[in-house]
């Protein structure tokens, strides 16, 4: 935690954390309205400047020098971000993707494996080498999909064939109208019930049976209700009798 100055004297960072933390606990938040110490402590404490003197000319010179030891760490720190700054440009330039493609040997992060024993500290970072057998996609996410992450394995991506609505959107259709169907009112045939039930409806319980039609075959039955089918009352009894025994 220490660093050189421009006269080549060395300094610790630790030596400045006061000066860091005051102004940080008397910030006001954007979000509370209120400060740290504040909220923490009831009470925001009293700044150095408080207790100086109006009339006073000069400063103690412990004060001076604290002040100028601060003004070169925010120097070198603002000297250390620009170069950051140039690196990262640099970097940004002169860095390729490896061209990762099938068949190729890679070693994979020991972060996605859970099942290593041993130590954390001594497990190695990396792991392989492997084989590359199928590539990953990366999609272009958009709307309330941008927040997620990109990538995605091959096993869970499909071609999409675009449809001619989507080709010629602009393109106004007339709607086709529905074919005309012939509605058969005249009731089915049953030829016996199978099972009953009931269902809640109008915040009543109603009985309904599952019944078989003539004619028909044995795979297709309907639910109705108690009073639906014209010789019910018939086909009710034998199904209850057929229950009893």
């Amino acid at each position: 935690m220490e660093y050189k100055d421009h006269e080549g004297y060395t300094h610790d960072w630790v030596t400045l954390l006061p000066a860091v933390q005051l102004p940080n606990n008397t910030s006001q938040h954007s979000t509370t309205g209120k400060t740290s110490a504040l909220l923490d402590k009831g009470l925001n404490p009293l700044l150095p400047v408080n207790h100086l003197k109006k009339n006073l000319l000069t400063i103690h010179p412990t004060a001076k020098a604290f002040h100028e030891m601060w003004k070169r760490a925010c120097d070198t720190a603002s000297k250390c971000i620009a170069e950051a700054k140039e690196y990262n440009k640099r970097w940004d330039k002169s860095h390729m993707e490896p061209d990762l493609r099938e068949g190729h040997q890679v070693s994979v992060s020991t972060l996605s494996f859970n099942n290593l024993k041993g130590p954390q500290d001594m497990i190695d970072w990396f792991l392989g080498p492997f084989t590359i057998k199928k590539n990953a996609v990366e999609v272009k996410l958009t709307d309330k999909f941008s927040r997620k992450h990109p990538v995605f394995p091959v096993s869970l991506v499909e071609p999409y064939f675009q449809t001619e609505e989507d080709k010629f959107s602009s393109r106004k259709t007339n709607p086709t109208p529905p074919e005309s169907v012939e509605i058969d009112n005249s009731p089915e045939p049953v030829k016996k019930a199978i099972k009953a039930g009931k269902i809640r409806l109008n915040c009543k319980d109603q009985r309904q049976y599952s019944v078989r039609f003539k004619n028909q075959t044995a795979g297709k039955y309907k639910w109705l209700a108690e009073d639906a089918p014209p010789d019910g009352n018939l086909i009710l009894r034998r199904f209850r009798a057929s229950r009893r025994t």
